[in-house]
């Protein structure tokens, strides 16, 4: 069990990752989103990778919601790849739409950057354990509502990008990390030194590869061969 009681985990895993977090809101594509000058085929290249990967991540929920020993935290993480597929199917149509691209016409192959981020949660959180999933998922989540927060207060003169930081700055959104984050200091709380370090290193890895998955849409990221 942890002795570290003074501080939650929560605060020590995004203390943590500040620098990467800091390097995810600073990047041209999260700027560009918010001044409106990304360029929108830059936004659409996003748009239908996020599509092919939230039907990743929400597998990737569901392995996570069977390992968990918690009736309450199986439902949080059921409904959330519910969720994730609800997204998948009506936003990203919204948007590409507002764009002027074919909703019906997407890529349908990951970037190389991408399906590293798909493959990379899909074996963690399908052989489990449940300590394993919750900080391969997690990543996801937080990165996304303290993104949502900071876009919000910027804004975007652009509808179909203000459309989407409007979805990740919802205060139902936002309760439902919070449920994931309580989920998250609960386990830190149970968990040995040994354990806890682990997690931070799986966490760690998928902000890493959330900023890798900005950065493929800034660049248009295609298999070289």
């Amino acid at each position: 069990m942890s002795t570290a009681t003074e501080t939650a985990f929560t605060q020590e895993l995004w203390k943590s990752i500040t620098p990467t977090f800091e390097a995810i809101v600073d990047h041209p594509f999260l700027a560009g989103i918010a001044d409106g000058s990304l360029p929108p085929e830059k936004f659409v290249y996003f748009v239908e990778q996020d599509r092919l990967y939230l039907r990743v991540y929400s597998r990737a929920l569901s392995f996570t919601a069977g390992h968990a020993e918690n009736p309450s935290d199986t439902a949080v993480f059921t409904g959330s790849a519910s969720n994730a597929i609800a997204v998948e199917a009506g936003m990203h149509r919204e948007l590409l739409s507002g764009l002027g691209a074919n909703p019906e016409a997407n890529r349908e192959e990951l970037s190389p950057s991408g399906e590293l981020y798909a493959q990379t949660i899909l074996s963690q959180t399908s052989q489990g354990p449940f300590a394993d999933a919750l900080a391969s998922v997690l990543a996801c989540f937080w990165i996304y509502a303290e993104m949502g927060k900071e876009l919000k207060q910027k804004g975007s003169p652009e509808p179909s990008y203000q459309r989407w930081i409007d979805t990740y700055g919802d205060p139902q959104f936002a309760e439902t990390v919070a449920r994931v984050l309580a989920i998250v200091d609960r386990v830190g709380s149970e968990s040995s030194e040994a354990q806890r370090e682990r997690f931070a290193a799986i966490f760690a890895q998928g902000c890493r590869l959330e900023w890798m998955f900005w950065d493929c849409a800034w660049r248009g990221e295609t298999w070289p061969i």
